[in-house]
């Protein structure tokens, strides 16, 4: 009966939001006031006061000007008052504030002191009542969340996670806050506009596009790109958009994506955002993808040739459960986006491509992990994070993704996988469309799904609130990954290459033999390259590894692929890892060389990391 109640709670959810699309502006007056009223946690990393006054849609008008790097736009703002207050708070920062109107009339706006990572806070005198309130403004043309690529066919794109979507958007910039939004964006008319919304197909003449995201989202999930792609479709409601001499490559390699979103609605309910498309952006993309609604992010980096990559899309797709539909209270909480999703990422895999597969990715999540806690301070490695006063993308390490996917494996594995996949679609119905923070969650955990006793065997506050992993972590079994690292300690013996399956391994267990091996040296590495061209491997993931290795152990017939590599990916998970690697073998000229070239092609959240690193002072 319970399991009829929760099915029948996401149908009508689903019936719920189809319903809206003869409503205003596409919305659910129901939910939306649901939403607008909800209490919410106080943000430290936002100026906005949205307990007091808080929007709940935006109309944007924009012209996006691809010569100049600038947005010009207006943002005009349902506001609901909801205490009488005599203000309404947004987080802006580098944005050109030009005119402000409350219900059609101008008024006197306020920009307070800039702080770091955090920007200003805008300050707009509003009614005692709900109001519209019109923003015109202009963005800067080093905005951090949008890279501007330039050449023959220019291209533009918005990364707004953590806290960048402020510096293209006045908005109260908190994952908390909600809204729906339509949008009019004005491009070049050679060029194609897409939005994490509704989106057009193909291009038209005018280089006018108009977009509607009927289900609210949070400011880091609104997504803006611009560029000369064009759309395949993969199945019913799905396709990809990629540059012509990548999307039909990009269409084959993504062919199972319909049958991931079969898997994840078989697991946890209805898919409820409508289509779910991906967009292959330039190779400068600082992430594997971002889960915009309705349109994924994707690194190119993915494209490998044989789908050995796609648990990246997974990834993604399991966000439109985990993340976008209940969200993190604050950046405090990320691992309840982020561990979420790992372990419906696995599930997801398991489920498509069977459990081998999904096991030898839980391995690499596990090395990865231990590495990170080898590196990282003790209060980093809590799943409840403190990043008052720091910069939120401090918090996007393997503890809130791949802690957090273990903490979730191992009650898993305590309660068994009927009883925890009950309780995750209950979750995820009984939450949807809104935030989740720790400490409600470990409520949540008491009432539906663990006993006392339970509670307490699985030491639920010592995963939370403790370092490091607990000695009850849940353990992966990968024959195959066994196997290869049987093959590393006998070649680091041997050093017989003879011995090594290479042809053979899946992607996973070639990283995990280049992870593996110890006691080699520059010349062995010779060896192991001419015998199977491991420098030319078109996996990234490999390859990365490889590079990584070539340049701790001096392999110099590797070093003009690596400033290849890195004049050419954008990737902070490879780019980072690279740079460190140079300056802990006492190779930093090196370093400081290549990255004055390869610097411009970098968006924000990789270079600000990446200048720290090499001690450079951009400001």
């Amino acid at each position: 009966m319970k399991r009829l109640l929760i099915s029948l709670a996401l149908i009508a959810l689903a019936l719920l939001w189809n319903s809206c699309k003869d409503a205003p502006q596409g919305r659910s007056e129901r939910i939306q006031q649901m939403i607008a009223q909800s209490k919410l946690a106080s943000d430290p990393h936002s100026w906005s006061k949205p307990n007091e006054a808080r929007v709940t849609h935006l109309a944007w008008k924009a012209k996006v000007d691809m010569k100049a790097h600038v947005i010009q736009a207006t943002a005009t703002y349902q506001v609901k008052n909801l205490t009488q207050a005599p203000e309404v708070i947004f987080d802006i920062r580098k944005l050109d504030i030009q005119n402000v109107e409350v219900n059609g009339k101008p008024v006197e706006f306020t920009v307070g002191e800039d702080k770091k990572f955090i920007g200003q806070p805008l300050v707009i005198p509003i009614p005692e009542d709900s109001c519209e309130v019109k923003i015109t403004y202009s963005t800067s043309p080093d905005a951090d969340a949008l890279l501007w690529v330039d050449g023959d066919k220019p291209f533009l794109f918005s990364q707004s996670q953590a806290i960048l979507a402020r510096t293209w958007l006045p908005c109260q910039d908190s994952p908390g806050v909600r809204f729906t939004y339509s949008a009019e964006v004005t491009v070049p008319n050679d060029l194609l506009a897409l939005m994490s919304a509704e989106n057009p197909q193909q291009k038209n003449t005018s280089g006018i596009y108009s977009f509607k995201m009927e289900q609210p989202v949070p400011s880091y999930l609104m997504a803006l790109a611009v560029g000369d792609v064009e759309f395949r479709s993969i199945g019913p409601r799905t396709g990809v958009y990629a540059v012509r001499d990548v999307v039909d490559g990009a269409a084959k390699e993504f062919e199972d994506i319909e049958a991931m979103i079969t898997a994840a609605e078989k697991l946890y309910g209805p898919y409820v955002w409508g289509r779910y498309d991906l967009l292959v952006l330039p190779a400068a993309f600082p992430f594997g993808g971002m889960e915009n609604p309705r349109l994924t992010f994707a690194t190119p980096t993915i494209l490998a040739g044989d789908k050995s990559l796609v648990s990246l899309v997974a990834h993604e797709l399991a966000h439109s459960w985990s993340g976008n539909l209940v969200t993190n209270s604050t950046w405090n909480d990320f691992w309840l986006n982020e561990g979420f999703t790992v372990y419906f990422e696995m599930r997801i895999m398991e489920e498509v491509f069977g459990k081998e597969r999904s096991e030898m990715l839980a391995l690499l999540a596990r090395q990865d992990l231990d590495a990170t806690l080898g590196v990282i301070s003790a209060d980093d490695s809590h799943l409840k994070l403190k990043l008052d006063d720091r910069d939120p993308d401090e918090g996007m390490s393997d503890i809130a993704y791949n802690k957090g996917y273990f903490f979730l494996r191992t009650i898993e594995e305590k309660v068994g996988r009927e009883r925890f996949d009950a309780f995750l679609k209950n979750y995820f119905t009984s939450n949807a469309f809104q935030v989740m923070d720790t400490e409600r969650f470990v409520s949540v955990l008491r009432k539906d799904l663990l006993s006392e006793e339970e509670f307490v065997s699985i030491g639920v506050e010592g995963w939370i609130y403790g370092p490091g992993l607990p000695a009850n972590t849940a353990v992966v079994n990968s024959d195959r990954m066994t196997k290869v690292d049987e093959m590393a300690a006998q070649w680091t013996k041997l050093k017989d290459s003879s011995l090594i399956k290479w042809s053979s391994w899946s992607y996973q267990e070639k990283y995990r033999f280049l992870s593996s091996i110890t006691d080699f040296t520059s010349k062995d590495m010779a060896t192991l390259d001419a015998q199977f061209s491991i420098s030319a491997s078109t996996n990234s993931e490999v390859l990365f590894k490889w590079l990584e290795l070539s340049i701790s152990k001096k392999y110099e017939p590797a070093y003009s692929k690596v400033e290849e590599f890195l004049m050419s990916v954008g990737r902070r998970k490879f780019v980072m890892p690279l740079f460190e690697a140079m300056v802990v073998s006492d190779q930093k000229d090196m370093a400081l060389r290549i990255y004055e070239k390869s610097r411009p092609n970098y968006h924000s959240v990789t270079t600000q990391s990446v200048d720290e690193l090499l001690g450079i002072n951009q400001n």
